[in-house]
């Protein structure tokens, strides 16, 4: 893999990140004009920008290292680095004594091709200077993992011990499974699925028709590398269509069922009074004030596009990485269907080290997988120890 070895300071050379930030963010510059990132779709990148994070301390043979992939509208910061650092998105899974132990573990996360948390993404500048928007290429998971090997590269590591990813980070680390089986001695499959559901790309299509309905959304053309400009409210009703999908009706139903909420009288008929609307309302505000439109656009075309088994994969039958799948029970977005089809497929190429951890316990829904849930993470745990296979 061609790399550009550069890392810089990226609130100097990055546009429109969102704060806080982790003072521990770091940005790689990677593909030159020369060797330039080669997409699938054909189109090219040079100089792709990459925010990563690591934790923990690569051993001397640099075996100990596990690379974490984001879900949809994660980032580079899965954990806290320190005490007096912002809080991570996987705070239960990263860290000194959690499964993924960096103190055992050499981390790395990165944020994916398309993103807007610091690697080249539509609020990139083209070459008048403004956001690419939509002019930024379409993009996929498999492009997602070229740059994410391209940043390894650009590390010096090699073989990793485990790619570990849920959602959206676990397709990334299905598709790394397949197309490059011998990257890692383990892949975790978490909350995730070879493909979509229908019911899953419906979703989708109406959050990208709330974005592109927005009058703010200008056709993409909205933004001047600064967070909060455009489609803010179609972006907000677009969070507020995904989130329940990562919600079980048993989640909804405890924590609001029809409660009102106090203190908020409705303006109107199309205002309503119930604690559940004020919940996803409270959702898009805070969603707005760090993810772009247009990235939201290109990950969500992404994840509809992924099909993992469609196209011929490198595993051959027989010894190979162990695979990990993990699934819960209430997961309306990923049910037992689609994780029976997942088996499935792996079973069917060979693989003889396919295990499955189903939890049965949390009411949380797909978004179980980012929870403190005791049996998942004392599982996670066991698999995860460097003595297993």
């Amino acid at each position: 893999m061609n790399a550009f070895p550069v890392t810089e300071d990226p609130r100097a050379i990055t546009p429109g990140l969102p704060a806080p930030l982790s003072r521990h963010l770091e940005v790689a510059t990677l593909f030159t004009q020369e060797y330039p990132l080669v997409l699938e779709s054909g189109r090219s990148l040079s100089h792709v920008q990459v925010a990563y994070e690591q934790y923990g301390t690569p051993s001397p043979h640099h075996d100990n290292t596990v690379f974490v992939c984001h879900a949809l509208t994660g980032d580079s910061h899965p954990a806290r680095h320190d005490p007096d650092d912002i809080p991570g998105w996987w705070d239960v899974m990263v860290g000194p004594g959690r499964p993924v132990d960096t103190d055992v573990f050499h981390v790395v996360c990165a944020n994916v091709l398309g993103g807007c948390a610091g690697t080249t993404g539509p609020l990139s500048p083209g070459e008048t200077g403004r956001p690419l928007g939509p002019d930024f290429p379409e993009i996929t998971v498999g492009d997602m993992v070229t740059v994410h090997r391209a940043l390894l590269a650009h590390l010096g590591i090699g073989r990793l011990h485990s790619v570990v990813g849920g959602s959206l980070g676990g397709m990334q680390a299905l598709e790394w499974l397949l197309r490059h089986p011998g990257d890692a001695g383990r892949f975790f499959l978490i909350g995730t699925a070879p493909r979509l559901t229908t019911d899953g790309l419906a979703a989708h299509a109406v959050g990208r028709a709330a974005i592109r309905s927005d009058p703010q959304f200008d056709q993409g053309r909205y933004a001047d590398g600064l967070f909060g400009a455009g489609p803010r409210q179609g972006l907000g009703i677009a969070r507020m269509v995904a989130h329940l999908t990562y919600m079980s009706p048993e989640s909804l139903e405890t924590k609001f069922g029809r409660a009102v909420q106090i203190g908020r009288e409705p303006t109107g008929p199309a205002h309503g009074r119930y604690a559940v609307e004020r919940y996803l309302e409270h959702q898009a505000g805070k969603f707005v004030a760090r993810f772009d439109a247009n990235s939201y656009l290109h990950l969500t075309t992404a994840m509809d596009r992924f099909s993992a088994f469609e196209r011929p994969h490198l595993l051959t039958p027989g010894n190979g990485p162990a695979v990990h799948v993990f699934s819960f029970a209430s997961d309306r977005l990923f049910g037992s269907d689609i994780t029976g089809e997942l088996l499935a497929q792996l079973t069917a190429t060979g693989l003889t080290k396919v295990t499955h951890y189903r939890d049965t316990d949390s009411p949380a829904g797909h978004d179980a997988f980012l929870l403190n849930v005791p049996g998942y993470l004392r599982e996670m745990r066991a698999v995860l120890a460097p003595s297993v296979v």
